[in-house]
């Protein structure tokens, strides 16, 4: 058990006097008591901010919302909290109202590719679930800024059961992504429901959830949740943890659960101005990711969406950074670095440029030192003839497994799905005899 820190146990009292800390790690404790006013900010901090400052959170409040939890607050360090990464993800900045002619309330065009409420579909053979609008916290660069704090926008059951129904009936969707909100912030029956239908849809092979509690509300990953999502396997859970910082020992025990619990985890970070974006903050996150079994999945470049503006990188940010991480750090520690296109494009890949140029026969290319060198291409290339019918193809396309059971010698007697007791040379006498006495049999019949 961790022994709880000295701000942990300030921010406990504080806000509850009678629990002396001792419901820390109850996740019900963190959401009853999330933080939404300024004033226990500055109490729990120790921190001022001018008239004018706290004029200006205080109407940008009024548009979107603070929610804060008490865990997250903790990772805050008040001697230089105007620069510190968790501050700037969780306090407002009146930087939010400030609005451009670009940006948009909905950037990815989520509402317009909704056939169904609740649901986008997008991508030919997935789509995107949103079944909870509630967080644990309000994130300040949210894409999702125009639903945060909206009660008309919380999935009811019957909203949810028609995006159920959506799924149902179109047998091209084989992965959903429960997102929101945060589905983690459904009580652990719901959640179990709403797996429950999925996983009984016949053509639907991958669920994922999308989730940043393990990063702002660790304690939600309870033995009872792992119990319930171990039940609806091939399931797999996306986090968002964006600056090493947030890689607390809370948070490492809560992927622990996760990853004993046979779930592959990835992350999702978002390319943050004035929190990740260097790349030697970055290199460290994916490291400490990776030691945590999580893949670096996408490093975001942030949207266009409404007041967000001040978090913006330009896209040569993006590049350098993993320009610093291609060859300087194991391969599956780097994220692919995407711009989720507006207008609902879908998510488009930028990578640093490796291909310098490009002949009949072969290609220069240089690596991530700067060598430059070449690689050969067949100066005949016949590949083999297509008619385009897909359902009679008997040349390349065959995509059903392999049939282990096509043993071979000793290996017949070792496998449990191989029938064969013993390997009989085929010219024994006993064999001969074995044969002689068959054809007999056979004569006699």
């Amino acid at each position: 058990m961790l022994t709880l820190t000295k701000r942990e146990v300030q921010v406990a009292r504080h806000l509850d006097a009678e629990s002396k800390g001792n419901k820390w790690r109850d996740y019900k404790w963190q959401l009853k008591h999330t933080i939404r006013d300024l004033d226990t900010i500055q109490k729990l901090l120790g921190i001022t901010w001018t008239g004018e400052e706290r004029a200006d959170i205080q109407e940008t409040t009024a548009k979107f919302p603070l929610a804060v939890t008490p865990y997250y607050l903790s990772l805050i360090d008040p001697k230089d909290f105007k620069n510190d990464p968790v501050y700037k993800q969780a306090i407002p900045s009146v930087n939010e109202l400030q609005f451009f002619n670009y940006e948009m309330m909905d950037p990815l065009a989520e509402d317009k590719d909704s056939p169904v409420e609740g649901i986008t579909h997008r991508y030919p053979d997935r789509v995107l679930f949103l079944i909870s609008n509630t967080c644990s916290m309000y994130c300040r660069h949210c894409t999702r800024k125009r639903k945060v704090g909206d009660i008309d926008f919380i999935p009811d059951r019957k909203t949810v059961n028609r995006g159920l129904d959506y799924i149902r009936q179109t047998p091209v969707i084989r992965d959903v992504l429960l997102s929101g909100g945060d589905p983690f912030m459904l009580s652990d029956d719901y959640l179990d429901w709403i797996l429950s239908e999925l996983r009984a849809i016949p053509h639907l092979q991958i669920i994922r959830i999308g989730t940043r509690t393990p990063v702002v509300l660790p304690y939600r990953i309870t033995d009872n949740l792992v119990k319930i999502l171990k039940q609806y396997h091939p399931l797999w859970i996306n986090t968002h943890f964006n600056h090493p910082r947030e890689m607390t020992q809370s948070a490492s025990i809560a992927l622990e659960k996760l990853a004993n619990a046979g779930i592959p985890l990835g992350n999702q970070s978002v390319l943050l101005a004035g929190v990740n974006d260097c790349p030697r903050i970055m290199k460290e996150l994916v490291h400490k990711l990776v030691m945590n079994r999580v893949r670096p999945y996408y490093m975001y470049q942030c949207d266009l969406s409404e007041g967000i503006s001040h978090f913006r990188t330009p896209i040569s940010k993006g590049i350098e950074i993993i320009e610093r991480l291609i060859g300087h750090t194991s391969g599956y520690a780097v994220p692919t670095y995407v711009i989720d296109a507006p207008g609902g494009g879908g998510k488009i890949p930028i990578m640093p440029n490796y291909l310098i140029s490009w002949a009949t026969n072969r290609v220069v290319l240089r690596n991530y030192e700067g060598v430059i060198t070449t690689y050969r291409e067949p100066d005949s290339y016949e590949p083999v003839f297509c008619d385009r019918n897909c359902e009679s193809c008997k040349l390349q396309l065959k995509l059903d497994p392999a049939d282990e059971y096509k043993t071979i010698g000793i290996e017949k007697l070792l496998v449990d799905y191989d029938q064969t007791i013993s390997l009989i040379p085929s010219t024994t006498e006993r064999v001969e005899r074995r044969n002689g006495n068959n054809a007999e049999d056979d004569s006699l019949m």
